[in-house]
């Protein structure tokens, strides 16, 4: 006969044991007490005790003898899930997501407020009643009937959560987390795993992906968004845009990050936010190898990317007194990880600080964020992306530094119906009119600047967005989407903070955030700051005398080469980081960063901005003939710029 042992004392424990009569049962206090050879042991408590679990795993684990832990927390039962020997997925995994993603839940707000002020009253039961401790027994039961049976539990990478004052329950799954210090299973970093050879990939249908968004539908709902264990929490629909948008949660326990999806379907765009969203995830931290190498670039300058040549902070900006970050110093230790050089053929080692983002948190020697940060299909597919972004905020950047007088687009030249259609409903919509210009630079791939601009006083002036792509009919689209998705928003922004953005106006530097960029060149009073642009001494141009004409490819992977040629025909390296997950790998998705080292790296708030050692800003303006000298740094465009 099968044999179980119930760890623990309390009601629920008591009332398992009664609902197990029928089974050949072992009862233990606690783990003091010897446990002997069974077939499931279930770890029962009326309140939750993380140590108490981590003590039955480094117990259970070795022994190969799965485990089911229950207990309850601020009011609630939770049961799971099943721990199989040999197999990731345990209980510190279930409770990092339910921490995570419950962190938005009024008990746990309850909680917080209680250890703040002692007159908080919680709305929560802490104590489990007779009834309560039946029904999860019920269940419990159940599970252990299955396992012993040899069928799959339901907590098998799920886990219960039970409602104790009404007995509502629910089944949730927990994923498997990477970095777990119980389960977790990453493999050193290392320069074998840096390697990138490029395979074929076949592009779906009429696209520059392998895998198309609906395609992903069923497991990116399944995995990855859930309100109580999920990697995403929460998800909002725009219903005040002019096409559809989503706004996607994802909880990252100090604080939440919101990502976004805009296309013409609400579910496409809730599931292009999720997709962003784990682009966002795999970019923070590494989630998918466990960084190893720890030294100075002057040890490892052999192999290692001159973090001089990403662009620095000037020197004033150092000497500043607040200043979050410290000058780059050869010989000062750091983090690296392993990248591949396309350049160079070979792995090669990059600060962790370049490769994942420090979101101005101040550690380390310059402020990064998600440039060149991407998600695909495939790696081939995920570096394709990267290199767009990375080209989309390098030709934004350099054409506001530089003020470039770049041509106007006749977007109805551009002979795509839904384009033109775009920007008819937005100023239908919105009463913006969308001007795009042609911001291409030396490399060749097209770019797009984006420009809305609404007549009323008092509403938001002007709004700016990018787009790059091998297709500039879908860099313009993407730029469109962006503006859409952002003029509600700016719109409450001005009402909000005039007085602020007024101050802006004076002293740059009270630009701190992403959101003060836009919110500066929401006031009519900045809009002279873009003349450059907006002077209707400008060419004004057709897309057929902007852009050859396309050659369309099958392969991705061929679109992917043929760009990594122009690059290195510039003598510019391309260097990918692989930040994939095991979240992410486990349905083929792939997660890079890519860096050049020259091209503008976009930075928020005006006393981060990064152009020391880059020279293509006073260089590339009369290599394309915007200017007939090299300019110098006196000559850029002292202002911040009014990228989203």
């Amino acid at each position: 006969m099968n044999t179980v042992a119930i760890i623990g004392e309390g009601m629920l424990a008591d009332a398992v044991y009664k609902r197990l009569s029928g089974f050949s049962l072992v009862r233990r206090k606690d783990f003091s007490e010897d446990i002997p050879a069974v077939d499931l042991v279930l770890v029962l408590q009326d309140e939750d005790n993380s140590s108490y679990y981590l003590e039955a795993e480094q117990m259970l684990r070795p022994r190969d003898i799965p485990w089911l832990c229950a207990y309850v927390s601020l009011g609630e039962g939770i049961i799971g899930p099943l721990v199989v020997p040999g197999t990731t997925g345990c209980f510190q995994c279930a409770e990092a997501r339910v921490s995570l993603a419950g962190s938005n839940r009024k008990e746990v707000k309850d909680l917080l407020m209680r250890l703040v002020s002692d007159d908080s009253v919680p709305h929560h039961t802490a104590e489990i009643s007779p009834t309560g401790a039946g029904y999860m027994a019920h269940i419990i039961s159940a599970e252990t009937d299955k396992v012993l049976r040899g069928d799959r539990a339901s907590t098998e990478e799920h886990l219960y959560l039970i409602n104790l004052s009404n007995l509502n329950s629910t089944i949730h799954y927990v994923m498997p987390l990477g970095t777990c210090s119980v389960c977790g299973q990453l493999p050193d970093d290392s320069p074998k795993l840096a390697e990138i050879s490029l395979q074929k990939c076949l592009k779906r249908s009429n696209s520059y992906r392998c895998r198309g968004v609906s395609d992903l539908k069923e497991v990116l709902l399944r995995d990855y968004w859930d309100s109580r264990t999920g990697i995403f929490n929460d998800k909002k629909w725009g219903l005040d845009t002019t096409f559809a948008s989503a706004a996607i949660n994802l909880p990252l326990g100090f604080y939440d990050e919101i990502t976004g999806g805009h296309s013409h379907s609400y579910v496409d765009s809730e599931l292009a936010g999720i997709l962003e969203g784990l682009e966002r995830y795999c970019g923070v931290a590494p989630h998918g190898k466990q960084t190893i190498v720890q030294g100075s670039y002057s040890q490892f300058k052999g192999t290692a990317l001159d973090p001089s040549m990403v662009g620095l902070h000037a020197e004033e900006q150092y000497e500043q007194p607040d200043f979050p970050f410290t000058p780059y110093d050869p010989d000062s230790l750091m983090e690296w990880v392993w990248g591949y050089s396309f350049l160079q053929a070979r792995p090669i080692l990059v600060p962790k600080l370049l490769a994942y983002y420090s979101l101005g948190e101040g550690e380390g020697f310059v402020y990064e964020t998600s440039n060149g940060c991407a998600l695909g299909g495939s790696l081939e597919e995920a570096i394709l992306y990267g290199i767009f972004e990375v080209v989309e905020r390098d030709s934004f950047l350099l054409t506001w530094y530089a003020r470039l007088q770049v041509p106007r687009l006749d977007y109805s030249s551009s002979g795509d119906s839904e384009l033109i259609l775009m920007i008819q409903r937005l100023k239908a919509v919105t009463g913006y009119e969308v001007n795009l210009y042609n911001t291409t630079m030396e490399n060749g791939i097209p770019s797009i600047w984006a420009l809305a601009k609404v007549g009323t006083k008092g509403s938001v002036n002007l709004i700016c967005a990018a787009g790059a792509h091998l297709d500039p009919i879908r860099a313009a689209k993407s730029a469109i989407h962006e503006l859409a998705g952002m003029i509600p928003m700016a719109e409450r922004r001005l009402k909000e903070r005039r007085l602020e953005a007024e101050a802006m106006l004076d002293d740059s530097f009270l630009v701190q955030q992403m959101e003060d960029h836009s919110l500066l060149y929401s006031l009519p009073q900045a809009e002279e700051r873009l003349h450059f642009l907006l002077d209707e001494g400008n060419p004004v141009r057709t897309f057929a005398e902007e852009f050859h004409s396309l050659t369309w490819q099958e392969d991705l992977t061929e679109d992917l080469k043929q760009i990594l040629r122009a690059f290195l025909g510039l003598k510019m390296d391309v260097i990918v980081v692989d930040q994939s997950s095991s979240e992410t790998l486990r349905n083929g998705l792939r997660c890079v960063k890519v860096l050049i080292p020259g091209m503008l790296p976009m930075t928020f708030g005006h006393h981060l901005t990064r152009l020391t050692g880059l020279n293509r800003v006073l260089d590339v303006p009369m290599k394309l003939g915007y200017a007939n000298h090299r300019l110098t740094p006196q000559e850029l465009n002292p202002y911040p710029h009014p990228f989203p």
